[in-house]
């Protein structure tokens, strides 16, 4: 027998609840997870419709109590089916409970209640009007006569004002209304109506922006459907190939789902898309209440809207009649979830598009060595913007300054020789700077300020990180060795974990330049609602002439006066305690030189290293995106890191340290066991057991291990078996799963 789990209609807040019905022979080849079904509920057994949930062989009660399916609707009008499908492939692939991947596809798990807006409309003419108000009079009816002759002065009135200012009671309105004299108009409002803007026309494309867009729209006519990865220098229009191919889309009738990190989700970017598509445009993003997100999630199901922009969750937007998924900057990590299902947006991506036979469109001055490699492979196809959209705009130069030779000449301070005297000249001209710290990685890798060595792990060629008492430890096999002191490369006793802030920044330069204005961008400084807004504007509208910030002051902003970029502790992630921690800082360097020189006015980018002939470095300064997926795709295959091989990262959390430790390391004598009984050469390798970086959160201890193989079936068949058992094991220690990380452990 087969047996569905069946989820009533889809009433969010239900999502704990199934019923188990019995899918008789006759159906079974129609019956899939997501399919829309009927059935007897209840002791009167009122037809109702539904959704599959999932299938299995095993009744959850003795089977001659359950009834049987009575039919399948196959209703591909609703986007409920393909969102649990959705579920379904998460669940498999990243290792949750179903329930909580459809927590992950319905964000909004209970109906909220609809906005309204209710006005007061006079019934009458003037003419039939003035015999009423004389009655009103003659009877001292005078908060009906107030309210009447406020609409024979104003027209429509709303109905909170009559109510409000006018102080007139309900019993009065509903007795005008009894008699005719008035009605009441009840209108459905949006709590976050779409932005007005000017519609204006598609700007003109350049050659190379046309084949694009003619070769991806000639398959969409013919009915292809597929994965396209754009890669395009800064500044080369790739926005404006999207909207275009969207175009097309829309025009066949279909909906588009657009995703953009948050981070770069900027008042910005998103007119350009209000400009060109007006109200069928909407968006979502993190300061959403849960009120305005459902009502644009409503406006989706009710066809009232086209295109649909957002972060990561905007992907699960229901949208019935899905025609194209746009991911801009696909190399960011944000694209990967950190809660449990880790998923990532872009497989995820590609998983719906073929549930609603859509195209799915990836683009990046940077794409993800994971995506380069699938184009290069032949999984998606590849295209490449070399210039820039506007003729007159040139890649800024860029000049690498080695922080070892500055330190050697007598200069301590953050701020190279050539970058003080670059600012200068540029506040002399009247242009504007931009300076980028790169923080990431500031956990803390140890570096020697006179020779720039990093002590790494001999094993995993990552970053030791510091930890408490006094050991530098690797996050990936476990390996210690004491802290240092003097460099053991020259000797030095400049050596350390790098320490640097916007603050400190920011006070310095106004040391240095006393008349300049500037604005500091980072975490402190955007912790309210319109603060990174506030601050963008005012950079563009040339308020001050510096601005100093974090990883977010270089996503995808245009300042045509910016013709300095300086970036400072360019190797603070380059030595991070992960193995993406190159292709990050490549990402973010290329994405900084980017700001520079975007109109007719030439930019220069300075770039502070201590490792200036590190590949890294050497291919951001150049621009040269292939020389360094040339270099990082032989060390990912070399030490069988993704995308080369596949890496299940299982995290074990605990109250008790012990208990956690061993649970892991039972669970790795458990995995070989597996292993070894399938007779199978997989070539899966453990590393670890090992302590998490962050040992120790809210009292909960952390310990990691880590499984690399090149097949992605077996890591996900031994993920299946260790999940089926891992709660029976141990009920103090929780186990969850990360396929292909994003960051360090």
């Amino acid at each position: 027998m087969i047996y569905a789990d069946i989820i009533v209609n889809i009433s969010h807040e239900a999502l704990d609840r199934t019923f188990q019905y019995i899918v008789p022979e006759e159906l079974r080849d129609e019956v899939d997870v997501g399919a829309y079904v009927r059935f007897p509920f209840g002791r009167g057994n009122r037809p109702l419709e539904g959704y599959v949930l999932s299938l299995g062989s095993e009744p959850k009660v003795a089977p001659e109590k359950l009834k049987a399916l009575t039919e399948v609707l196959h209703d591909s009008e609703f986007a409920e089916g393909k969102l649990i499908k959705t579920a379904a492939f998460i669940r498999e692939r990243y290792g949750s409970t179903m329930l909580q991947a459809m927590r992950t596809v319905f964000p909004i798990r209970k109906a909220m209640s609809h906005k309204e807006q209710k006005s007061i409309r006079l019934l009458l003419s003037e003419t039939e009007a003035e015999p009423v108000l004389e009655t009103y009079v003659k009877k001292h009816r005078t908060a009906r006569e107030r309210l009447l002759r406020a609409l024979l002065e104003n027209g429509d009135l709303d109905y909170r004002l009559v109510t409000g200012k006018l102080h007139i009671s309900t019993a009065a309105i509903n007795a005008m209304q009894e008699q005719g004299v008035i009605g009441i108009e009840v209108k459905r409002v949006y709590r976050n109506q779409t932005v007005e803007a000017d519609v204006s026309p598609a700007v003109s494309l350049n050659e190379e922006q046309q084949r694009i867009v003619t070769s991806v729209s000639e398959d969409y006519r013919a009915g292809k459907r597929g994965v396209y990865l754009i890669r395009g220098v800064t500044g080369s229009g790739k926005t404006e190939v999207y909207m275009e191919i969207i175009d097309k889309v829309l025009s066949s009738g279909r909906q588009v789902i657009v995703l953009i990190p948050e981070i770069a989700l900027t008042f910005q970017t998103l007119m350009r898309f209000y400009r060109r598509f007006g109200d069928r445009v909407s968006t979502l993003h993190s300061r959403l209440s849960e009120g305005e997100r459902y009502d644009q999630f409503e406006r989706a199901k009710r066809g009232e809207i086209s295109i649909m922009i957002g972060p990561r969750s905007a992907l699960f937007t229901p949208f019935s009649n899905l025609g194209l998924i746009v991911i801009d900057e696909e190399h960011e990590g944000s694209y990967k979830s950190e809660l449990s299902p880790k998923y990532h947006a872009r497989e995820v991506a590609i998983a719906l598009a073929g549930f609603h036979g859509a195209s799915v469109l990836l683009g990046s001055a940077t794409p993800s060595v994971d995506s380069y490699y699938a184009a290069l492979n032949g999984e998606y196809r590849l295209f490449t913007l070399n210039r820039r959209a506007k003729e007159e705009a040139r890649l800024a130069d860029v000049q690498v300054v080695d922080l070892r030779e500055e330190f050697r000449a007598g200069n301590k301070s953050m701020f190279s020789r050539a970058l003080t005297d670059g600012i200068e000249d540029r506040l002399n001209r009247n242009e504007q700077v931009m300076l980028f710290l790169n923080r990431r990685g500031l956990a803390g890798f140890i570096s020697c300020r006179s020779c720039g060595h990093v002590i790494k792990c001999p094993h995993c060629d990552v970053a030791l990180s510091r930890h408490g008492g006094g050991t530098l430890l690797c996050h990936y096999c476990g390996f210690s060795q004491p802290d240092v002191k003097l460099c053991p490369e020259c000797g030095s006793p400049y050596i350390g974990a790098m320490r640097a802030g916007t603050e400190q920044i920011e006070a310095q330069i106004k040391k240095l330049y006393p008349f300049a204005s500037t604005l500091r961008m980072d975490a402190d400084t955007t912790k309210h609602k319109d603060d990174y807004e506030r601050i963008l504007n005012a950079f563009a509208n040339r308020e001050a002439d510096i601005l100093i910030g974090t990883q977010m002051i270089v996503k995808g902003h245009d300042f045509p006066y910016v013709t300095l970029m300086g970036i400072l502790a360019a190797d603070m992630s380059l030595y991070g305690s992960d193995y993406r921690a190159t292709e990050r800082t490549f990402s973010l360097l290329t994405q900084a030189a980017g700001r520079a020189g975007r109109d007719k006015r030439e930019g220069l980018v300075i770039i502070q290293t201590y490792h200036p002939e590190h590949f890294c470095i050497k291919t951001a300064a150049s621009q040269d995106y292939e020389a360094f997926y040339r270099e990082e795709i032989a060390f990912r295959k070399l030490l069988h890191y993704p995308p080369a091989a596949h890496l299940l990262v299982l995290l074990a959390e605990g109250k008790d340290e012990e208990k956690t430790e061993s649970f892991l390391r039972d669970l790795a004598e458990q995995v070989k066991n597996v292993i070894i009984n399938n007779c199978v050469d997989s070539g899966i390798r453990i590393i670890g057991p090992a302590e998490a970086s962050l040992r120790k959160l809210n009292d909960v201890f952390r310990y990691v291990m880590y499984l690399k193989g090149e097949s992605l079936q077996e890591l996900i068949r031994i993920k299946d078996e260790l999940a089926a058992g891992a709660g029976a094991r141990q009920d103090a220690v929780r186990l969850s799963f990360d396929l292909d990380p994003m960051n360090g452990y």
